[in-house]
């Protein structure tokens, strides 16, 4: 029996390496380093000051926020520094909601896992859901904000050259490319378009940069390799185990279909359990295949990588109990909102 579930861990590790990490993880690590390498912090710290219209601050958060690739705790030193660095509490708790909840990492392999109506029901979902995080912040503790004085002016630098956003767009491109021009067929045409991505965007790098820039870009890179691949490997070899031990008969009968209940227990799951970033699509991937309707899925897509018990414990240190006490609740409630009616939509 052991040994079967050991088989069933190892077989999922296998198909994950052999499906996903060339064609997906590789662009995907390095989009992730050229954006920390490439795009100025300070430009967009600038419009997230406590006293900037809400509406553009929430919407510079949550389109930014798509860009950091970060599980739910290693994303609170990221939220914390804008914080008290001068952003106002809306803006940082979007940060510290959608970074993990919907990164562009997390997007792009849910996609190439789940297919796009998942994909875009998780986008659509946390951008939605992060406006209405960020109003119940910035009211909850309205009188709070007014007392606080943004350290952080506004200033003309740009976010990035031409150049560099042209190679960011490049390998936004590459990412994307395999997963979505080649949908049916064998794997072997989504490594020739894969190959033909790399020799662009190769070129343009190795014509527009200089050898520090160029070393830069892959120190940032190797650093996402480092903290995140190893999660993503043993998070697989679980999922794989998971799946073979879980009980389809109970799956179906607690999480299959579009209800309410069946919405509040996978957004329960997601908010108490640790997912490094997108090892969530495995899981839930698994889990669909055992039965799980699509509303419960993407509750758990939503709050997996997005809350934890490590990740509340960690926000009342650093924010505060009220904080913490205001936004976890928020996210239990929006995310099984969301599971029940996106239930009947997907279903």
């Amino acid at each position: 029996m052991i040994i079967d579930v050991l088989i069933a861990g190892l077989v999922a590790l296998k198909e994950y390496i052999a499906l996903h990490v060339l064609t997906c993880l590789i662009p995907a690590f390095l989009l992730a380093g050229g954006i920390v390498t490439f795009v100025s912090r300070e430009a967009i710290i600038g419009y997230l000051g406590a006293a900037a219209r809400k509406l553009s601050s929430f919407g510079i958060a949550a389109g930014g926020s798509f860009f950091v690739a970060a599980c739910s705790c290693t994303v609170i030193p990221v939220a914390s520094g804008i914080y008290y660095g001068g952003a106002g509490i809306g803006a940082a708790f979007i940060l510290l909601w959608v970074a993990p909840a919907a990164n562009i990492l997390a997007l792009v392999y849910t996609g190439s896992i789940l297919g796009t109506q998942m994909v875009v029901a998780r986008l659509i979902s946390a951008l939605l859901m992060s406006f209405v995080i960020g109003l119940v912040m910035a009211y909850a503790f309205h009188k709070e904000e007014k007392n606080r004085i943004s350290t952080i002016q506004m200033n003309n630098r740009r976010l990035m050259t031409k150049k560099d956003g042209i190679l960011l767009l490049l390998l936004v491109g590459w990412l994307l490319a395999p997963n979505y021009i080649v949908t049916q067929g064998p794997y072997w045409q989504k490594v020739v378009v894969w190959a033909v991505g790399l020799v662009v965007v190769a070129a343009y790098a190795w014509k527009t940069l200089d050898r520090d820039r160029i070393r830069a870009w892959l120190r940032e890179t190797w650093w996402f390799v480092r903290i995140i691949f190893p999660l993503l490997l043993v998070g697989v070899f679980f999922v794989g185990i998971i799946g073979a031990v879980l009980p389809q008969q109970w799956i179906e009968t607690w999480l299959g279909g579009a209800g309410l209940r069946q919405s509040f227990l996978a957004t329960m799951i997601g908010a108490v359990t640790y997912f490094a970033t997108m090892t969530e699509a495995p899981f839930v991937d698994t889990l669909m295949s055992l039965g799980m309707g699509k509303g419960p899925a993407l509750a758990l897509l939503l709050t997996g990588p997005g809350i934890s018990l490590p990740n509340w414990l960690a926000i009342a240190r650093v924010f505060g109990v009220k904080k913490a006490m205001v936004y976890v609740p928020t996210i239990i409630v929006l995310g099984t909102l969301v599971g029940w009616v996106a239930g009947f939509i997907l279903d």
